[in-house]
């Protein structure tokens, strides 16, 4: 079973920036398409940014040019760098494989906040 662990997220000021990380174990995370999801208060989850296997990336709408995501295999980690944050940003952030989910992390808290 595979199991995640989200980190790097912390109270930041409107316009800084945050860099998450993602740590799967088990061989097989280089075999999917990971994404980054957040989950406001009293919100849905929704998916943010992807990375599929060879590197392709996509975003929300909401926030792209402002994140990137990427991945490194050999070390089975997934991050988003998330540079002028605002506060819409404010959320709970985990990472998961896209289609079928694996079992869900604690995710890491990003507030955005003056």
């Amino acid at each position: 079973q595979v199991q995640l662990v989200e980190s790097g997220g912390g109270l930041v000021q409107p316009g800084g920036s945050l860099r998450l990380s993602c740590v799967a174990s088990g061989s097989i995370f280089r075999n999917y398409v990971m994404g980054w999801y957040r989950q406001a208060p009293g919100k849905q989850r929704e998916l943010v940014a992807h990375i599929t296997v060879g590197g392709g990336t996509g975003y929300a709408d909401s926030v792209k040019g402002r994140f990137t995501i990427s991945r490194d295999n050999a070390k089975n980690t997934v991050a988003l760098q998330m540079n002028s944050l605002k506060p819409e940003d404010t959320a709970v952030y985990y990472c998961n494989r896209l289609g079928t989910a694996w079992g869900w992390g604690q995710g890491t808290q990003v507030t955005v906040s003056s």
